[in-house]
């Protein structure tokens, strides 16, 4: 029995998975421009891929704002950071060289500001990763949304949980997948 199926699937397995190549399938993705557009203007490629979607909605508007948003966001703590860690590093040089105390720092002894100027450097360092990492999670964020293009989502594809019961009238479920 054993050796009948395993002959069946050797043989059948080549006339279940021979496709026609249609016309339309033939057509190369746009998954190299998207990225391209998405690593020159942040969010070009989501803008690209909904104009070039044969979808009745286009699908890839509303990422837009939200890559702004993470690379505003992270751009303003970057900035914030650098700030403060120059105005740190200057009070710490003031106060090693004689020079005028900032009334922000005059609480917080030698070591104080030092621990603080190494806290913000390391969250700028951080700012720096998380604007790198939006940046090119959006531009894989376009390739995958190209991808997606062509993806057939039709009713000609069926997947069915069926109850059923087994050889030994033992209670199963059987899968049916159906291709059109």
């Amino acid at each position: 029995m054993r050796l009948l199926l395993v002959f069946f699937l050797f043989f059948s397995l080549p006339f279940v998975f021979s496709q026609t190549i249609k016309e339309k399938d033939s057509i190369v993705h746009p998954y190299k421009k998207a990225m391209l557009y998405s690593a020159i203007v942040p969010g070009g490629g989501q803008i690209y891929t909904s104009f070039k979607s044969e979808k009745k909605f286009k699908n890839a508007f509303w990422k837009v704002p939200l890559i702004y948003t993470g690379l505003g966001i992270i751009g303003y703590r970057l900035a914030v950071n650098q700030i403060t860690a120059t105005s740190l590093k200057t009070e710490y040089s003031n106060r090693q060289n004689g020079g005028a105390l900032n009334q922000e720092w005059i609480q917080y002894d030698d070591y104080s500001v030092l621990a603080l100027y190494n806290s913000y450097l390391n969250n700028r360092d951080l700012s720096i990763l998380g604007l790198a990492a939006v940046y090119f999670i959006q531009i894989i964020d376009a390739g995958v949304e190209a991808h997606f293009l062509k993806f057939d989502v039709s009713p000609d594809l069926t997947l069915k949980f069926d109850a059923t019961l087994m050889s030994s009238n033992s209670p199963g479920i059987r899968l049916n997948l159906t291709f059109h």
